[in-house]
């Protein structure tokens, strides 16, 4: 009988150092990233967008949560946290503690399925062919996502769940419009449907996971600017190439940053956190994005990264 081979030793090496990587390193190497964005009209003062999702949060993250402490220093005009925000029972407090020098800005949320649903072991080789929508058999939410909303909400920030609101952020007269998860099927675009109020100053989307039949509703709509997360931004990318898959029907080439989506701008978060049954990121580190909306005479949307 033959002998299987041997994994070569430097081979097996080089795969331990891969993974020691992604795990500890480039899971903890949050990054910043700016984007302008020409939405307003001519002579309108910017504004600047700060876009949080996908955190995750455990409660002994504590590099995480102080970095998002550490973004109060932007001064952003409006906070939009587009889901997924906690990963265990206990993780409101944590959170609520890394938001909190943010909590003075005007802000949305809305819930991702794991707002709702505790994360559980899987193989996470299954996404390379099929997406987890569909996968919470669980009938009775096992998060305190009732907690969380109350939370954000008594500091003043807007549950757009299947719902719309009118605010002000800075000079601007804002219409938002916002959807709960559609990767659990609680997505109820009908409650929100119909043209966006003409006469606001900006009309921005909000949703957790970027499907594009929502997408093309929001942009049918009148909205202008459409945020999600949800992707991970692939999570594991390949360089040179990107994500393998984007765990949602956009496409791989708009699973993270600013893109289009009909007549609207679309910016897509690769999110702050990994479940923690997939505590790894490779070639796709984690990030909060900061968009400053400037008048449309500036010819195109540009982005610029920062460590």
């Amino acid at each position: 009988m033959r002998k299987a081979a041997a994994v070569p030793l430097s081979l097996l090496g080089f795969g331990l150092a891969g993974l020691a990587y992604a795990s500890i390193v480039e899971r903890n190497a949050f990054r910043l990233r700016r984007f302008d964005v020409p939405v307003l009209e001519p002579g309108q003062r910017p504004v600047r967008i700060l876009h949080l999702s996908d955190l995750h949060l455990t409660p002994g993250r504590r590099m995480l949560i102080n970095w998002v402490r550490s973004l109060r220093d932007l001064n952003p005009d409006l906070v939009v946290n587009t889901g997924d925000s906690i990963a265990h029972p206990d993780a409101v407090p944590p959170l609520m503690h890394a938001l909190e020098p943010l909590l003075s800005r005007p802000g949305l949320f809305v819930y991702g399925s794991n707002d709702l649903y505790a994360p559980r072991p899987k193989n996470p080789v299954r996404y390379l062919w099929r997406t987890s929508k569909g996968e919470h058999a669980q009938k009775i939410p096992s998060l305190p996502w009732e907690e969380l909303g109350t939370a954000m909400s008594t500091e003043g920030w807007l549950n757009m769940n299947n719902t719309t609101a009118r605010l002000k952020v800075g000079d601007l007269d804002v219409a938002v419009g916002g959807i709960n998860d559609s990767h659990i099927n609680l997505d109820r675009y009908d409650i929100i449907a119909g043209p966006a109020p003409a006469e606001a100053d900006l009309r921005l989307g909000v949703m957790h996971s970027p499907e594009p039949r929502n997408m093309t509703r929001f942009a049918a709509d009148g909205y202008q600017l459409l945020l999600a997360g949800h992707t991970h931004g692939g999570q594991l990318c390949i360089p040179f190439y990107g994500a393998l898959v984007t765990n949602c029907g956009i496409d791989r080439a708009r699973v993270k940053g600013l893109s289009s989506h009909d007549s609207a701008y679309l910016h897509v978060s690769a999110g702050l956190g990994t479940s923690p049954y997939s505590p790894v990121r490779f070639a796709c580190f984690p990030e909060a994005s900061l968009l400053t909306l400037v008048p449309r005479h500036r010819s195109d949307a540009s982005t610029r990264e920062v460590r």
